[in-house]
């Protein structure tokens, strides 16, 4: 898993500890809502490994090396193999204050369609792309997503009251907005030991 290179000036030293706790509180959320069969997570990283499955996540190796979407794609594919006739959904890693309700909320609303996605809190990027059983898993994250994904045909969510699920974090002000709404203990633990920012957990 990469660290959060915006967060440098920020996190200096601590930054890949930080990803991994923000990686941790997003997994732990997801494996709490009753709406999420199974959580994959593609990564070859010995240590977010260990702790991500110790979370409930199930680790997929043989990540591609050429960029996040093809190993979504391997994710995904390898997560059909596992269990044929689910849904797939693609989650951003990177929400530290994800709530299990508001994701909830977001997969019924996204049941109903072929394949949907959730822009992040600024409509730009994406957080949340699903496909539904049998349709083709397309996902185009990074920079402006929101577009290609509308491009691509799926359709745009719109939910009310799921904050947590758009504030993603890329950047110190990503991580501000996201400690407002209350992050998850891994992210709030690792932020106070080191004194980053004033981070109350939820």
């Amino acid at each position: 898993m990469g660290a959060k290179t915006r967060l440098a000036g920020l996190a200096g030293p601590h930054r890949a500890d930080l990803a991994l706790a923000i990686a941790c509180d997003t997994v732990m959320a997801a494996v709490d809502c009753p709406a999420v069969a199974s959580v994959f997570v593609v990564t070859d990283d010995a240590r977010a490994s260990a702790e991500l499955r110790g979370l409930g996540a199930r680790v997929i190796a043989g990540e591609p090396g050429t960029g996040l979407n093809p190993a979504l794609v391997h994710g995904a594919a390898e997560a059909a193999r596992r269990e044929p006739g689910q849904g797939l959904c693609a989650l951003s890693a990177d929400l530290p204050a994800l709530r299990p309700t508001e994701l909830g909320a977001v997969l019924a609303e996204a049941a109903p369609h072929e394949r949907a996605f959730l822009a992040d809190a600024p409509g730009i990027g994406t957080t949340l792309y699903a496909a539904a059983p049998g349709a083709a898993f397309t996902p185009a994250f990074e920079g402006a997503s929101r577009r290609r994904h509308l491009d691509d045909g799926a359709v745009e969510l719109a939910p009310a009251g799921v904050p947590t699920v758009r504030r993603d974090v890329d950047t110190p002000e990503d991580l501000r907005g996201a400690v407002d709404l209350g992050v998850g203990p891994h992210t709030a633990k690792l932020l106070d030991l080191v004194g980053l920012l004033d981070a109350p957990g939820r």
